[in-house]
């Protein structure tokens, strides 16, 4: 809806309340809803121009407003108030409209509102109101708020405002281009001070109003409005309404200037001075900040007055003028008002700038203002308290110290007197504070501040200590504006400062030269300003803030003084102000690290955990004790306080120079505290913090966690989250350690200038602590002697060990600096200045490195130099500094760049400094001391060589002699406290022994030996840098270490490094240039090397030897003869001869020990270092002689006599020597034997007769190894295994060199050498020869085979050693003692071994057939008895057989007598053969021996022991019946064939057939019931003959095998045969039946024709052996007839019948030659074999035995036989089968039966 349509509802609702009343008002609206509805489209501008229609619309209003009704009186103003909002009035009317609402106001409230609002909107709506007309309607305005109406009032105070703002806004809009209205004439104007000026009419009702404003205020009559008074207060409201809105038009236009100058000022001026009334006064002063912050520039004077007069009522001075003091709330108002201006920072440098800086103003404003809030903050010390954290926790009051005077110390002349001033105040209140002192935001403020109570008639209830938090507010805020100007400046400035090309950015840039900056610039003014205030102002603000921070404030209020404090020393610094900004850091370092903390720290003593109660306890003593019962410790603002300076000396980094010294005491104090003595840090941190054990109260923690507020009210509720200060967070000791750790980081950031100044002060830091730590140990060694005087004199309960009362305590006083930090009674473990000094030199390692040395390098290490060198210093602290230079010193090379010239400068100067550490002197009070920092350089020397030793390019010569330096004794000097007597050696006794060449050393200085050698042998690692001086010196070091103690280190000098060094010389000497001066160094280094060579330490004795001659092995083919006729005379030679005095000399030492009755063991004399070393010489000695023996050695003239001496040299050692030397020797002649055999030609002469000698030289040792005799009063020592094989092979080379020439003799005399050696019965270390042959014995068949057997004899000679090789497993084997073990008693019995020579057997009987199979066409093997010596070698296991030794121990070899059989079958058949071809060339004596051999070893098969088989199984019994099968044949194939020769006897063919009649037994019953023995002895006796069996086969039984007696014809007794005597007995059954069974066969068919080739040999053989059979027969028939007689009806034994029915069997089937049986029964059966005589055939006893059979009553036995042609088993019977041999005997008798 339009503003028109309201208009007409409106009007029409007028129209509808005036038709009765008033009718005139009814047509008069009416008509005007005429004029509207008439004319709806016009608009209001058509409307508010003059005409009829305008007045026709207004007289119903008019009309309406005249009225008394209330309702009509309100319609028609809304109807005029729409008409004004639409600007439908013509501006004619507004005089009457202004005049009709005048004449409303005695209408009720509501018409009273309606005007105001309705005045409002036409004042609002048209502009153009001015002068009386203006004033007219402001005038309604006023009378309104004269009203009693509240509401009335309120809106008309509220109305007003908006019309004066309203007035001043106009005047505001003709300073807009845009918005100016129409051109309006000027009214001239009379100004305050008397002069005219035209002002805009716009501008004159503003500078009316305003004027009439401040006449109103100050009680005077005004020019514009019509008004007879208005109320002050209200009148200032306008006036500061006015003032904020429009201050800066005020500023601008020089009439409003005017009326501040001449009214407003003047009024308020009066106004405070006279009797203060609290509205008024409130609204005054609020005036009056306005007029200061906004017009303080233009109404200096005024500005200085009121500041002034604001400074005097804050410093609560009486006022002259006023009967008394002014009231508190007028103090506050002023406090309040100079919050406000001190938080104007621009503001107060004009201040300064207006009135302190101009010399000519006697007001110093800021100067007074800062003395009057320090008057005011100290005026009630006891309303604020005293902050219980300030002074650190566990500090006992009597420990503390006076607080008075401290910060002098630091000498800060200036800074000590203020901060001393502040501590004392708070010192002089101590325990004046009650339990609600204290000063909080939350309980000190006022929940809506004084000067804002503009509701109020009388002052409000003001805190008591509001005041007091407003001066602190004002300090703050002062503070912070300094700050905020300063802090973007200096940073934009440090940003854009110029720099090099390449240097980075320097984040802690020095402080500003303000000198340097342009003057015109603005911001160069204000810095000045600042600085300026700053310098005035900081005692003041100092002292007021260090009070406020000790007083009992809230953690939000500490927070903002000590960032007050920490800004306003942040400032000082940056405008280089040395002064305040020391005195601030002077007094946050007294709050950080308060004194009476150190003190307390150094007399606190952890308490034990209390068990019982201690004798102090309970003598009452407890409360006398001096150190503190909790554990001393910063508070939580401590910590604040601490991190606040730590802050500041990073911000401050670039520009705090001395100042640094100071920080870091702190900094070192805190760390002191903080890690309990500084000698705990590297506990853990639980450690650090409380503890609460179990059961118990918790431990108080050194870092208190408390908000310090002592009423509820400053402390937050719990139950919400608190969120503190920045500064009171992170405050727990491990964080203020990483604080303070970047604090150190940041001196990266330093220029070279500042960062010379923090080393600097660090150094004199340490230095200072140092020089205390050191008096306080003389002072601890002087008490200490005087203790060991004193002490048995007090009593032990008093004593200062006993943990009583110790006088000492509490009255002693030790030297301590002001800061707090002293020398604690026992010495610290270490300086914070040098681990810090060591920290910030790794930090900036590049600075040391390419800075100038004066920047930082001098300082740093002089001081660490200097520290460790000082005598009087403790020794943990000489080691730290050690230390911290070590790791500076080690880190420097590796950052040093390889471009450019200053490596070695750098390099230089790192080795300098490590060279006066390592040459360290010591005395004897510190020599332990000394010889670790000894110990700490070398370790960095070697970190050095092993990082950069390739890069060193300088410094070598100071190398060597910091790594020589360690062989040297120590250089001792005595004691500065040390008594004239004191001695200033070290006592002898404490020394080691000394070794040879080389000096003693304290035990404690090994260490430095073995930490140089390290780095000695890293320089020799990289020896191609060196020059040759340098070399030189190197070589003397080697030797120098090669003479010590440390037997590892010298080994490794003399065998390692002195090669290396070798083998860099040699490399160097490739160049010809050069080449003298490195062969002289290669013999200084040979020189070196012998004189190691007689050390007394085999290690190091072996060591050189073994370094000296790889050195000629490796290098001697670059040696002339004439130096090899030097090495070998003056070197190797000697050598041998020093080693075998040694050698000879240490044997008659170890025998002079020994009691002269005892025998001197041969162990004993064997363990013998010098041996080694001989030895090791001789193989040394060999290796050279096989690398040079024919390329250099042999072309000497000397060498036959050289090598004469060498043999002999060999030949001493290998009879004389313990048995490893006398190896070595055989081993060196042996290499130099296979050197010598690849000469040429041309020393084919020399070579022989080298040989020759060595052939001489074994012949000899060869007969001493066969003799074992005594040589003189020296028993020889027993030749190990080990020597004997090399003799062997020294042999056996000697052979294959020059055996082609030798004769039989030598041969024979090698093999019996041979044959010693492998039969050597007195050696200790026998190998296993079971399975395998042992060293010696392969060694000796390897010989063998290399003999050449061309000369006549030597076959035989060889067969015959090697046949006897084998039989030593079973002739010549023995036991042996193994050596006693170390520490074994000589009288305990020792395991016992046996040397078996089984393997060898295993070995030779194979090689035993191989040597007759090649040599079995030669005659001489026949002829001498080598083939005899052969078959008794095979004899032996095959007689043994079981009994034989096992053939293996871990393996499955054959058993020796089937190897012994299986080449023996094979040599007999071969022999047999070869024997019918030589039979006419042998002798016959020979051929008997050679066939009595054979027969025995087939005799020994034969009849063998074969009881063991009966334990096998039956198939493995099957397997050995087979294998033994093979002799039976051979017997038959090879000797039955040919033994029937004519130069056989005959008693060796019937011993044939005894004994196979022996081996077909089955059963023992023979043995039982013959009544003579044989003939002829059993195998078993023969073996038991033999004289080297031992004994061992003649204890074995024949197990029913013994000899039968010859058959002779039986005779009749009594007309019957001769019958043995019967039995019952079953009797024993043999081994192998069916073996026995085949041995009866082979004796029948020798017996038989059944083989016709041979037949006049077989006749004879069959004529010789048919009597064995016979008799074998007849003993089996006898024996049945015999024991059936006593039988009867018992049945026979198995066997027995069966043998019985064999032997029928077989006689029947016997077939024999032609006059065999009686040749056999004749006096020369070889003689009537083939022919006999004629004779009468005569029955044999056997036929009548066969009739007794036949004839014999009962069952008869029998068996099942399989029939040979039908292949069918057949039952036969004996008595059938005896029936049937009686009817053959018959028929050959011619007798029919």
């Amino acid at each position: 809806m339009s503003s028109l349509a309201f208009l007409a509802t409106e009007l029409q609702s007028l129209a509808s309340e005036t038709r009765r009343k008033h009718p005139e008002i009814r047509e008069a609206a009416e008509k005007s809803l005429t004029i509207l509805r008439a004319n709806p489209e016009q608009n209001a501008s058509h409307l508010a121009k003059d005409g009829p229609q305008s007045e026709e619309l207004l007289k119903p209003i008019f009309m309406g407003c005249s009225t008394r009704n209330a309702k009509v009186v309100a319609i028609s103003l809304g109807s005029l108030q729409r008409l004004i909002g639409i600007r439908a009035v013509p501006g004619s009317m507004i005089p009457a409209i202004v005049s009709i609402m005048g004449d409303s106001l005695s209408q009720g409230v509501d018409i009273q509102l309606k005007v105001l609002q309705t005045l409002l909107s036409l004042l609002t709506n048209y502009p153009d109101v001015h002068d009386e007309l203006l004033g007219d309607a402001l005038l309604l305005c006023f009378r309104l708020q004269d009203s009693r109406i509240a509401v009335v009032s309120s809106t008309a105070a509220a109305t007003l405002r908006q019309l004066v703002m309203f007035v001043f806004d106009k005047v505001v809009d003709l300073e807009k281009p845009g918005l100016k209205g129409p051109e309006l004439a000027p009214v001239p104007t009379q100004l305050p001070d008397g002069s005219t000026e035209s002002l805009h009419p716009s501008v004159k009702d503003a500078f009316s109003v305003f004027e009439d404003l401040c006449l109103l205020a100050n009680s005077e009559q005004p020019n514009f409005l019509k008004l007879q008074s208005l109320p002050k207060t209200f009148a200032l409201e306008l006036i500061e309404s006015v003032l904020t809105n429009y201050h800066a038009l005020f500023r601008k236009r020089a009439e409003f200037l005017l009326l501040l100058r001449h009214h407003l000022c003047p009024m308020l001026l009066k106004s405070m001075s006279e009797r203060p009334l609290f509205p008024l006064t409130l609204r005054s002063t609020r005036v009056v900040f306005l007029l200061l912050k906004q017009f303080c520039r233009e109404l200096v004077t005024e500005a200085e007055v009121f500041l002034m007069l604001l400074v005097k009522i804050i410093s609560g001075e009486a006022d002259g003028e006023t009967s008394g003091a002014r009231p508190g709330w007028m103090r506050v108002l002023a406090m309040e008002i100079m919050r406000g201006v001190c938080s104007d920072a621009e503001l107060l440098r004009v201040i300064w700038d207006q009135y302190d800086a101009q010399p000519e103003t006697s007001s110093k404003v800021f100067s007074s203002l800062v003395s009057a809030l320090k008057r005011l903050a100290t005026e009630r010390p006891s309303l604020l308290g005293v902050g219980a954290q300030m002074s650190g926790i566990g500090v006992q009051s009597h420990s503390a110290e006076s607080p008075h005077g401290g910060a002098a110390a630091y000498g800060l002349e200036v800074a000590g007197r203020v901060a001393s001033v502040a501590t004392a105040t708070v010192s002089n209140v101590v325990g004046m504070s009650g339990p609600e002192s204290g000063l909080s935001v939350g309980g000190s403020s006022m929940k809506l501040q004084c000067i804002d109570q503009l509701d109020k008639a009388d002052s409000p209830i003001i805190p008591e200590s509001y005041i007091y938090l407003l001066a602190l507010q004002c300090l703050v805020s002062i503070c912070e504006g300094f700050a905020s100007f300063t802090f973007p400046i200096y940073s934009g400035i440090a940003v854009q400062r110029p720099r090099a090309a390449g240097d980075a950015v320097i984040t802690a840039p020095p402080a500003l030269d303000l000198s340097t900056l342009p003057d015109a610039d603005a911001t160069t003014h204000d810095l000045r300003v600042v600085g300026a205030m700053v310098d005035s102002g900081w005692p003041g603000l100092l002292s007021a803030l260090s009070f406020y921070i000790t007083t009992n404030l809230s953690d939000d209020l500490f927070a903002d003084t000590l960032t007050a404090i920490q800004n306003l020393t942040n400032v000082a610094g940056v405008l280089g102000l040395r002064t305040p900004r020391d005195a601030f850091l002077t007094s946050l370092a007294k709050f950080a690290i308060p004194p009476g903390v150190v003190s307390s720290v150094d007399t606190y003593v952890e308490p034990s955990l209390p068990r019982t109660a201690s004798v102090s306890d309970a003598l009452g003593f407890t409360g006398l004790t001096s150190g503190p019962t909790q554990v001393p410790g910063l508070s939580e603002r401590n910590m604040a306080c601490l991190k606040s300076i730590i802050s500041t000396a990073m911000y401050l980094a670039g520009s705090l120079g001395p100042t640094w010294f100071d920080i870091l005491e702190v900094l070192q104090n805190a760390d002191y505290v903080i890690t309990l003595k500084g000698t705990r840090g590297s506990q853990s941190p639980s450690r650090r913090l409380s503890v609460v054990p179990s059961g118990g109260t918790p431990r108080p923690s050194r870092i208190v966690s408390s908000t310090g507020s002592p009423n509820p009210a400053a402390s937050p509720s719990t139950s919400q989250p608190v969120v503190r200060h920045p500064l009171l967070t992170e405050l727990d000791p491990e964080t203020i350690q990483l604080t303070i750790n970047r604090l150190y980081d940041g001196t990266k950031n330093l220029d070279d200038e500042a960062f010379k100044d923090f080393v600097g002060s660090l150094c004199k830091l340490s230095r200072e602590m140092v020089g205390m730590q050191a008096s306080k140990s003389i002072e601890l060694r002087l008490s200490e002697s005087m203790d060991e005087v004193m002490t048995p004199s007090l009593p032990s309960a008093l004593s200062p060990s006993a943990g009583g009362l110790s006088p000492m305590i509490g009255t002693a006083k030790s030297s301590r600096r002001v800061s707090g930090m002293g020398a604690s009674k026992s010495t610290r473990a270490g300086d914070y200045g040098i681990a810090r000094l060591g920290d910030v030199a790794l930090l900036n390692i590049h600075r040391l490195i390419y800075r100038s040395p004066e920047v930082a390098w001098t300082t740093v290490t002089t001081h660490l130099l200097d520290t460790l060198q000082d005598l009087d210093a403790p020794p943990p602290i000489r080691l730290q500094a050690a230390e911290v230079l070590d790791e500076i010193l080690v880190v420097v090379p590796r950052n040093i760049s390889s471009v450019g010239n200053s490596q070695g400068d750098i390099q230089g100067r790192v080795i300098e400094v490590l060279s006066q550490q390592v040459l360290l002197e010591g005395h004897i009070s510190s020599l332990s001391v000394v010889i670790d920092i000894k110990k700490l350089g070398l370790e960095t020397l070697h970190k050095i060589l092993q990082s950069s030793g390739h890069s060193l390019v300088v410094g070598w010569e100071a190398i060597f002699d910091m790594l020589g330096s360690v062989c040297q004794p120590l250089a001792i000097k005595p004691s500065p406290l040390a008594s004239p007597g004191t001695p200033t050696a070290l006592n002898p006794k404490s020394r080691l022994p000394p070794l040879s060449l080389t000096t003693s050393v304290p035990k404690g200085a090994v260490i430095l030996v073995r930490i140089a050698f390290q780095s000695l042998t890293l320089v020799c690692e990289s020896l191609d840098s060196l020059t040759p001086e340098q070399l030189r010196l190197c070589i003397r070091t080697l030797g120098q270490f090669g003479r010590q103690q440390e037997t590892n280190i010298a080994l490794t000098a003399a065998e390692s490094l002195l090669w290396g060094v070798s083998d860099s010389i040699q490399a160097k000497r490739k160049d010809v240039e050069k080449e003298p001066v490195y062969s002289s160094l290669w013999t200084f280094l040979l020189l070196e090397l012998q004189g190691l060579c007689n050390d007394s330490r085999p290690e190091v004795r072996n060591g050189a030897i073994q370094t000296l001659f790889r050195t000629l092995q490796l290098y001697g083919a670059t040696l002339s003869l004439e130096t090899w006729d030097d090495v070998i005379w003056k070197v190797v030679l000697p050598l041998l001869d020093a080693l075998s005095i040694s050698v000879k000399e240490s044997v008659a030492a170890a025998a002079a020990e020994m009691e002269p009755a005892t025998p001197t063991p041969v162990t004993a004399l064997s363990k013998n270092p010098w041996d080694e070393s001989k030895a090791l010489t001789l193989q040394s000695i060999g290796a050279v002689l096989s690398d040079f023996l024919v390329s250099k050695v042999m072309y000497l003239e000397t060498f036959p006599k050289a090598w004469d001496a060498f043999v002999h040299h060999v030949t001493d050692s290998a009879l004389h020597d313990v048995r490893s030397v006398s190896t070595a020797s055989l081993r060196c002649l042996e290499r130099g034997l296979k050197a010598s055999s690849n000469a040429g030609m041309d020393l084919r002469p020399i070579v022989s007769a080298a040989w020759e000698r060595t052939w001489v030289a074994c012949d000899a040792m060869g007969d001493m190894v066969a003799t074992e005799l005594d040589e003189g009063s020296q028993r020889l020592l027993p030749f190990t295994q080990e020597c004997l094989q090399a003799f062997v092979e020294v042999v056996a080379l000697t052979y294959s060199l020059s055996g082609n020439g030798w004769e039989l003799e030598r041969i024979k005399r090698l093999l019996a050498i041979l044959k010693a050696v492998i039969t050597y019965s007195s050696s200790r270390d026998y190998r296993p020869d079971i399975d395998s042959l042992s060293p010696i014995q392969a060694a000796v068949l390897d010989a063998i085979e290399k003999i050449q057997l061309s000369v006549p004899g030597a076959p035989s000679a060889l067969i015959s050693d090697v046949a006897e090789y084998s039989t030593l497993a079973f002739l010549a084997a023995f036991d042996y003692e193994e050596p006693p073990l170390p520490g074994m008693a000589a009288d305990r019995k020792r395991p016992t071994k046996r040397v078996t020579y089984i393997a060898l057997a295993k070995q030779t009987m194979p090689r035993l057939l191989q040597l007759y199979l090649r040599f079995k066409n030669v005659k001489d093997i026949y002829e001498d008895g080598t083939i005899e010596s052969v078959f008794s070698a095979f004899s032996i296991p095959m007689k043994l057989k079981y009994d034989a030794p096992a053939p293996s121990k871990f393996g499955s070899d054959p058993p020796l007598w089937k190897t012994a059989t299986t080449n023996f079958l094979d040599i007999a058949k071969e022999a047999a053969k070869m024997i019918e071809v030589f039979r006419n060339d042998i002798s016959s004596a020979r051929l008997e021996g050679i066939w009595r051999q054979l027969l025995d070893v087939y005799k020994g098969g034969l009849l063998a022991d074969c009881s063991p088989v009966e334990t096998m199984s039956l198939e493995a019994q099957a397997q050995e019946e087979q294998f033994d099968l093979a002799l039976l044949n051979s017997l038959e194939i090879d000797v039955v064939s040919r033994i029937g020769d004519s130069n056989v006897p005959d008693d060796l063919i019937v011993q044939l057939g005894k004994t196979l009649q022996i081996a077909s037994r089955i059963h023992d019953l023979d043995l039982q019931r013959e009544a003579a023995s044989s003939n002829f002895s059993s195998p078993r006796s023969s073996i038991a003959s033999h004289p080297e069996t031992n004994g061992k086969a003649a204890k074995s039984k024949t197990h029913g095998r013994s000899e039968s007696k010859d058959f002779k014809p039986a005779g009749k007794v009594n007309g019957h045969v001769d019958i043995p005597d019967g039995g019952t007995s079953t009797g024993k059954l043999l081994p192998r039946e069916r073996f026995s069974y085949w041995c009866f066969d082979l004796l029948f068919l020798i017996c038989s024709d059944v083989v016709k080739e041979h037949e006049v040999l077989r006749k004879r053989v069959a004529a010789l052996v048919l009597p064995s059979l016979l008799s074998r027969c007849h003993s089996v028939l006898a024996n049945y007839v015999a024991d059936a007689r006593l039988r009867g009806n018992l049945p026979f034994p198995r066997a027995q019948e069966e043998e019985l029915i064999y032997v029928l069997q077989k006689m029947l089937e016997l077939n024999l030659w032609h006059g065999s049986l009686w040749a056999a029964l004749s006096a020369q059966p070889s003689k009537h074999a083939s022919t006999q005589p004629d004779v009468e055939p005569t029955l044999r006893g056997a036929a009548l035995v066969a009739d007794a059979i036949a004839s014999m009553p009962g069952y008869p036995p029998s068996v099942w036989v399989e029939d040979g042609q039908q292949g069918a088993a057949v039952l036969k019977d004996a008595r059938q089968l005896a029936r049937q041999a009686l009817k053959e005997i018959g028929k050959e008798m011619g007798v029919e039966i």
